[in-house]
């Protein structure tokens, strides 16, 4: 059993750790830590939605129990470094949300450190266990659209309301979580062009997206908006055998009155991804690809089996500077464009 304590109790852990964590066996979380001030903001009632969870505003009770093994981490990106290093220096595994430290020399220190300890602290880019993301994996693998050619990744909303001068955030807040992706399948680009801007306020935010990855001869375009009303394909993709799409995926089942339920169950038919190929005959085929399901509790998985049986870690450091370095040069290129 792997005991673990998640510092922050907002959006991030109520809805994409805990729900997966209910159905791991082999991790228990023990603690929670919210600062005394966000009790106080945001109210304790929802802390009785987990009686087996201690709840704390004391992060030495965390730091100082030897039964914690691993310590995560879901605060605001300023105050990421600062707690893993608490953690690392008690002698503490971290997993850290993303964007895991604000810029790429504050990232390794970190992992400098839990190196030099002996121990891993690692991303939280739970993102990679999409149900749409798993679904474009298991078809970029079949090998039935021959070479890839072309990849676009869409992560986009319609809320021009939230536009808002010196608004920085969602290359950081959104846009991290499909480059994160594109840079676990491919790894490091061979060259990038980045159009990172703001529709509205240009020079003082980032709410436009349009980031291309070079790999050899494929390119992947990664865009996000606030501006976008009609829905595209989550992933389309073309090969030289033919092409596929893909749309959103749905994974929770958000309740009001309590903690958030997740959906396990594989998705209507109606959303599976379409596929259109040629084999090496000439032969044409139209498929459905049944849709993979949605479960951020495997990151977990993998992280248990590096820190007890010397698995390989499932986000490499190298893959958490790369990320950094696309969203520092994209955030550049939004506040010098006008």
């Amino acid at each position: 059993m792997m005991n673990i304590a998640i510092i922050g109790y907002g959006n991030a852990v109520l809805n994409y750790h805990l729900p997966y964590l209910e159905r791991r066996e082999t991790i228990n979380v023990k603690y929670i830590f919210r600062r005394e001030e966000d009790r106080v903001k945001e109210g304790t009632e929802h802390e009785n939605w987990y009686p087996s969870i201690r709840f704390t505003t004391n992060l030495d009770d965390i730091l100082h129990d030897t039964d914690i093994d691993l310590v995560v981490i879901c605060t605001h990106v300023d105050s990421h470094v600062e707690y893993a290093t608490r953690a690392l220096e008690n002698s503490k595994h971290v997993l850290v949300e993303k964007p895991f430290a604000p810029t790429i020399e504050e990232a390794n220190q970190v992992f400098d450190l839990a190196k030099s300890k002996g121990l891993i602290a690692m991303a939280n880019q739970n993102r990679r266990f999409d149900g749409d993301f798993l679904t474009l994996k298991k078809v970029l693998e079949s090998g039935k659209l021959g070479n890839i050619i072309e990849i676009q990744s869409h992560y986009d909303y319609f809320m021009p309301q939230f536009a808002k001068k010196g608004n920085y955030g969602f290359l950081y807040g959104l846009a991290v979580h499909t480059i994160d992706q594109i840079i676990s399948v491919y790894g490091k680009p061979d060259d990038i062009h980045y159009d990172v801007r703001s529709a509205f306020y240009p020079g003082e935010s980032d709410d436009y997206i349009d980031i291309d990855f070079y790999f050899g001869r494929t390119k992947v375009t990664v865009k996000s908006s606030i501006a976008v009303k009609l829905e595209h394909p989550k992933f389309t993709v073309h090969g030289d055998k033919g092409s596929f799409i893909k749309y959103s995926s749905g994974h929770q089942k958000k309740n009001p009155d309590g903690p958030t339920q997740v959906n396990f169950e594989v998705e209507p038919e109606s959303n599976w991804g379409s596929i259109s190929y040629i084999d090496e005959k000439g032969k044409e085929y139209e498929e459905r690809v049944p849709s993979e399901i949605t479960d951020y509790g495997i990151l977990y998985e993998k992280l248990y089996q590096a820190i007890n049986n010397n698995g390989e870690k499932p986000v490499k450091d190298e893959e958490v500077v790369t990320v950094l370095h696309v969203l520092e040069n994209g955030l550049a290129v939004a506040k010098n464009t006008k």
